[in-house]
């Protein structure tokens, strides 16, 4: 063996412990990672109060805040002119909504109203039914969203449904949710996790996105008020939603797994009566989680 002068030999050794050394450090000193990283997105339904009497002073709100992603349309305003406004401030727009009619009645209107906003998701957040929701009702969302998801990915974008917790209706040892995802086409139709109705109609949003992992392309981020009682309705009163961190939902967990499975978009949506006061916590709070 021949011998190594003494920078020789240090230079092995630091090549050997450095990792160790690092992770060492790490621990004494506390660093850690971010666990948000994603692009900071926001629901415009969040802003329905002020949107429509002051639509520019509330984009340049939302900018203000940090928003570069916003989810929805300019209302009143063509999608052009709506997208216009986004495009001055550096806010794109993802994803628009669709109602069940639309993508039911004309697809290819859907298509065109998405493309002219450059989103490239199209969410539905709804479908219509009397009293609870059945069977023939998820029958019905399975072919309207098969058949109007594949025009939609024929024109290069993705529909997503919004489930909204009335859909754990019981069905085969399993909910109607369920049935829901596992017969609509992957290829056309994926979906959009509201987190609070998720929790609110009784599902687990860590456990769903483990199980169906990619069909989640976009996250609603909520929280809920502790002690909300729960149903199967679909609805409860707007204020249950509370600033992200405060309420009941495990934020770090799902935050953890959705990083995990690949989810494309995170809005934020508050649809409570305080959401100029609560949104702006609820940033600092993403911003301040680590991992």
């Amino acid at each position: 063996m021949k011998w190594m002068g003494l920078s020789a030999v240090l230079l092995v050794l630091a090549s050997c412990s450095s990792p160790a050394s690092e992770e060492t450090a790490t621990e004494e000193t506390g660093a850690s990672e971010p666990l948000f990283t994603a692009a900071l997105g926001v629901q415009m339904y969040s802003f329905r109060n002020y949107y429509p009497d002051d639509q520019a002073g509330t984009l340049d709100r939302i900018k203000e805040m940090g928003f570069t992603e916003v989810e929805g349309d300019g209302g009143s305003l063509s999608p052009e002119a709506f997208r216009k406004m986004c495009d001055e401030r550096g806010i794109t727009i993802p994803a628009t909504g669709a109602d069940f009619g639309e993508l039911e009645k004309d697809p290819l209107a859907v298509v065109q109203k998405a493309k002219a906003l450059g989103s490239t998701f199209v969410m539905c957040a709804w479908v219509p039914h009397n009293g609870d929701f059945t069977l023939a009702d998820a029958q019905k969302a399975v072919e309207v969203f098969n058949q109007s998801g594949k025009v939609l990915h024929d024109n290069g974008l993705t529909l997503c449904y919004h489930a909204h917790g009335y859909e754990f209706q019981p069905y085969e040892n399993e909910t109607l949710l369920d049935y829901i995802i596992q017969n609509t086409n992957p290829q056309f139709v994926s979906f959009e996790m509201d987190i609070f109705w998720i929790q609110f109609g009784g599902g687990d949003p860590v456990a769903l996105m483990q199980k169906y992992g990619d069909r989640w392309k976009l996250l609603h981020l909520k929280d809920m008020k502790k002690g909300t009682e729960k149903d199967l309705t679909g609805g409860t009163s707007e204020e249950n939603n509370v600033v992200l961190g405060s309420g009941e939902l495990d934020m770090p967990a799902i935050l953890k797994e959705a990083k995990r499975i690949g989810v494309a978009h995170y809005f934020i949506e508050d649809e409570s009566s305080s959401v100029m006061e609560q949104v702006p916590q609820s940033i600092a709070y993403l911003r301040g989680l680590t991992e």
